[in-house]
Parts: structure tokens; C-alpha cells; sequence
């Protein structure tokens, strides 16, 4: 894990996040790409063009002193870190940034129970999981200790699944974290018995891995909604990282026929990680 993208809007969440950064950044001697997207009213960018460019480059200024002040921190010593402010409207292409600086992880920070919170503008946050090509991992409270032992990834075990769970197993043996899958059994139509779920997981491993090692860490549980079923085991089995995978511009994905996996992410006390199928 070379390098590690904390988008920074200066609120203490976002804080939560850098710093759960800068553990990681020692443990793997990753550096740190602090992301501060700058806001400016549309009417800037539509008055004359000498007011625009004194206007843009007194607030990437002001910006820049403000973002190197709240960098000024003592668990960041010793950890390279890299500042880089971004126009917001082009936050959208926060891939590119993933790209031009083959950035392993996305660290952001979440409002409780509120969901992923609006970071810089509207939905640019949602955009941000929905569409990032590298895991982001949503940090919703001071973590005292980085060092996942147990995560549960939420899975219906189709097809589209293989590749966020693939990318899992390899984020999980580089955090050196036990993964455990769990299927929801729901009581509607689209209800399944033992046998029918354990073709599923056949298939699925057999596409995925070639082989049905990981079956051992496949768990069934009945609940009334996919999230409580989710939430309820990993409070059940201790873990500390909800793994969830995400669907491209659909959103976090629907998981088993219709439950939308977004709530884990809204209600889930624990730290969660998104892969993008």
C-alpha cells in the first residue's frame, strides 16, 4: 500500500480519517495524498477573466495557508505527505487523481449514522464510492487502533460479486485481516434454502478461486432486512470492518433482490470498505 487519498474539508470527520491515515501510512510507510477540493461560486467563473483569475488565485492561496495549517499535525511527523487542491468542479475525476498517482486506497470521513457524509459539495462524496476504481474506506469515529482482525463482507454470491470479492482478499491479506462472508436469508419471495445457497457459493468459488477453500468462511443468516442481517453478525462474531460491494453509477449495491446495501454503510457503527464491482 504505497499511497493513501484523504480528501480534507477541515471538519473534525475528516480528521477521523487522516488520522486513521497516518497509522496506516506508518504501518505499510505509505505517503499520504491530502485532497482538498476548493469551492468557488459559479458566478467566478462567469465574470470577466482577469476578475477570475485574481479572484482564483487569492482563494487557492487562502486555501493553501489554511490546508498547510491543518497538516501541521504531530501524528503526521515522520510521514510524507503530499497536499493537493483541486477545483471542485472537477472532483468528479477523482479517478485521474487515483491514476496519476497509483493511489492504492481512498480514506474518507462519515457524519454517525447520516451516511457518507457530503464532503466538499452535494453529492461529490457519493460520486467518490460509486465510482472510485481503488477501495474507500469510510472512517466514522477517532480510531484508536487501525489494525482490522476480522472483517465480514456482505455477498449475494452472483457472478458480479467475484470481482469486489476478490479485491477484497487481497486488501484483507495485506491488512492481515480474517474475512468472513455472510449471505442474508430473507423470509420473502426470494427466500432460499441451504441447498439452494450452497450451489451458489459452489459456483461462485469455482469461478472465483478454482477451488472451495473459503467455503469454511461462509456464514447463512436469516434476518428480516439484508442490513440487520449484516450488522447483527458482525456485532455477533466481534469484527471490525464491514466490507460492502459498491455498483458503479446504481450506487452501493442491491444485494439479494432488492435490499440496498447502502444502509449497512448509513447504519453501521463500524469502519466500512467499499469495492467497486
Amino acid at each position: 500500500m504505497k499511497k493513501i487519498i484523504v480528501p480534507i474539508d477541515f471538519s473534525e470527520h475528516s480528521e477521523f480519517a487522516l488520522k486513521a491515515a497516518s497509522k496506516l501510512a506508518k504501518k505499510f510507510k505509505s505517503e499520504i495524498l491530502a485532497l482538498h477540493m476548493l469551492e468557488m461560486a459559479d458566478v467566478m467563473l462567469t465574470t470577466s477573466e482577469g476578475f477570475t483569475d485574481e479572484k482564483t488565485v487569492f482563494f487557492f492561496k487562502l486555501a493553501e495557508q489554511r490546508f498547510e495549517d491543518f497538516l501541521k499535525k504531530e501524528y503526521l511527523k515522520g510521514i510524507k505527505v503530499t497536499p493537493i487542491i483541486k477545483h471542485f468542479k472537477v472532483f468528479s475525476e477523482v479517478n485521474e487523481i487515483v491514476r496519476n498517482h497509483d493511489a492504492d486506497l481512498i480514506i474518507m470521513g462519515s457524519h454517525g449514522t447520516s451516511g457518507v457524509m457530503d464532503l466538499f459539495v452535494g453529492s461529490n462524496t457519493e460520486r467518490v464510492v460509486r465510482h472510485a476504481e481503488v477501495p474507500v474506506l469510510v472512517i466514522k469515529n477517532d480510531l484508536h487502533n487501525i489494525s482490522f482482525k476480522s472483517a465480514v463482507l456482505a455477498c449475494d454470491f452472483s457472478d458480479e460479486n467475484i470481482r469486489p470479492y476478490l479485491n477484497a482478499v487481497k486488501m484483507m491479506a495485506k491488512l492481515n485481516c480474517k474475512l468472513h462472508m455472510v449471505h442474508v436469508n430473507l423470509p420473502t419471495n426470494s427466500f432460499k434454502t441451504s441447498t439452494d445457497i450452497e450451489k451458489m457459493v459452489i459456483d461462485f468459488f469455482s469461478k472465483a478461486d478454482r477451488n472451495l477453500d473459503k467455503m469454511k468462511d461462509v456464514h447463512y443468516v436469516c434476518d428480516y432486512t439484508v442490513e440487520e442481517g449484516v450488522l447483527n453478525f458482525s456485532d455477533k462474531i466481534g469484527a471490525d470492518l464491514i466490507l460492502i460491494p459498491t455498483h458503479g453509477r446504481k450506487g452501493l449495491a442491491s444485494f439479494f433482490e432488492g435490499s440496498i446495501g447502502e444502509d449497512i454503510a448509513n447504519h453501521a457503527n463500524l469502519p466500512v470498505m467499499t469495492f467497486k464491482i
